[in-house]
């Protein structure tokens, strides 16, 4: 099985997500759309107050197993597996056109959305699986502090940088952290791959925090900004 760190951006680094609504839709759509059959059914099954609903269960035919993602205001990152033939290709075109119609018809207007076709790479072995899960899960931190990168985190700072993760709704984070948030987008076999429970992951994620300059240079080639 092959896993691959896919990503794309606004067009022009334009804004994508614009209020808690677009971010809602698109986590609606990365849930709809990873489907091998056509979407008959767009109605929202997320509401900001309940976030996934019961009827998430109904049954899909997967194109990808969706392990990591996070949604920033003008790109987003997913870390997944393909289960199918094209399955990474269908999945990221059923996904940008269908966001792409929505914010076009909400905001009025016409045109791409995304910055050409999204970008991927073949993620080679777990050690860097994990590097990729918690630079991805890191990436809301540039919004809490934006040198945050440059100048490292003292273990007060990381304290109040997990505090503001537990706030930032729009990646899978939580649902690694134990935290329930949009707990069917994601393959939970896929976390038990790199742990047993949520407390391994709390502590792997601040250790990978605390030593992030050293922890980036082992993933570059595979962080795709």
């Amino acid at each position: 099985m092959e896993f691959y760190h896919t990503y794309n951006r606004g067009t022009d680094k334009r804004k994508i997500f614009l209020d808690d609504s677009d971010f809602l839709r698109a986590v609606h759509d990365l849930y709809e759309f990873n489907d091998a059959n056509a979407v008959v059914n767009l109605g929202r099954r997320f509401t900001k107050s309940e976030g996934c609903s019961t009827s998430l269960t109904l049954f899909r035919d997967k194109l990808v197993k969706l392990g990591v993602w996070c949604l920033m205001t003008n790109h987003y990152h997913l870390f997944s597996s393909p289960l199918k033939d094209n399955g990474l290709i269908l999945f990221h075109k059923k996904f940008g056109g269908g966001f792409t119609n929505f914010f076009n018809t909400r905001y009025k207007r016409s045109g791409a959305l995304f910055q050409g076709r999204y970008k991927k790479v073949l993620v080679d072995n777990d050690t860097q699986a994990l590097q990729l899960i918690c630079y991805i899960h890191a990436n809301p931190l540039d919004l809490w502090k934006p040198n945050w990168k440059e100048k490292g985190l003292t273990n007060p700072e990381i304290r109040d940088a997990l505090k503001f993760l537990e706030k930032y709704r729009w990646s899978s984070h939580l649902d690694w952290w134990g935290i329930k948030n949009f707990p069917s987008l994601i393959d939970t076999e896929f976390m038990k791959r790199f742990f047993d429970n949520p407390k391994e992951y709390q502590e792997f994620f601040a250790d990978w925090l605390r030593y992030y300059e050293r922890n980036i240079q082992n993933i570059k080639e595979i962080t795709l900004e």
